[in-house]
């Protein structure tokens, strides 16, 4: 496998309909990055606060969609907006390596930018695929990608990496987008 990881954030039940736009673009980029031996991460949230009605333990609500393609078994389980803040998580990024990030899922103003944040913040590189993330605020997506780049991530597009009309596996990464890790 690759120092590299496409991870998915909280594509669940729970999460607005509006996942159901991006499905599709993220289900395709599961498939390129297993063909690419590029690690699949999926990160689910659970909501431990008093009374709230959603993400709640061991809830449907809580469950990645099922329409949302399985590249691998690691599925990680946070419980605050930071995907760093799973130990899991962080281990399996030290164990694997892993210094280089393509980031999709929800939402694009709270778990999707905290997560882009400090992994910029812990140096990592970090692309995030603007037609693979989705927000309940979609009028807010635009602004998100502007501060995902001012904090120093890459804004790649899906077909960045899979090229229209390409059969899957046929074409790799285009270097220029996704570099050699940072070295730490």
């Amino acid at each position: 496998m690759q120092n590299k990881a496409l991870v998915i954030i909280d594509i669940q039940n729970d999460i607005t309909n509006n996942y159901k736009e991006i499905l599709g673009n993220i289900n395709q980029a599961i498939d390129w990055a297993v063909n690419q031996a590029i690690h699949v991460i999926y990160i689910r949230h659970e909501n431990l606060s008093d009374g709230t009605r959603t993400f709640k333990p061991n809830t449907t609500g809580a469950e990645l969609v099922p329409e949302m393609k399985m590249g691998s078994k690691n599925v990680f389980t946070k419980t605050k907006g930071n995907a760093l803040t799973s130990e899991e998580f962080s281990d399996f990024i030290r164990k694997n390596e892993i210094r280089d990030f393509i980031i999709a899922g929800a939402d694009a103003v709270a778990c999707v930018k905290s997560t882009v944040f400090n992994l910029r913040k812990e140096n990592y590189g970090v692309h995030v695929l603007s037609d693979c993330i989705t927000s309940y605020d979609k009028r807010k997506i635009d602004e998100m990608l502007r501060y995902y780049e001012s904090k120093g991530s890459n804004i790649i597009r899906l077909n960045d990496l899979v090229p229209t009309g390409k059969v899957q596996g046929e074409q790799g990464p285009n270097p220029s987008l996704l570099p050699e890790p940072v070295e730490g």
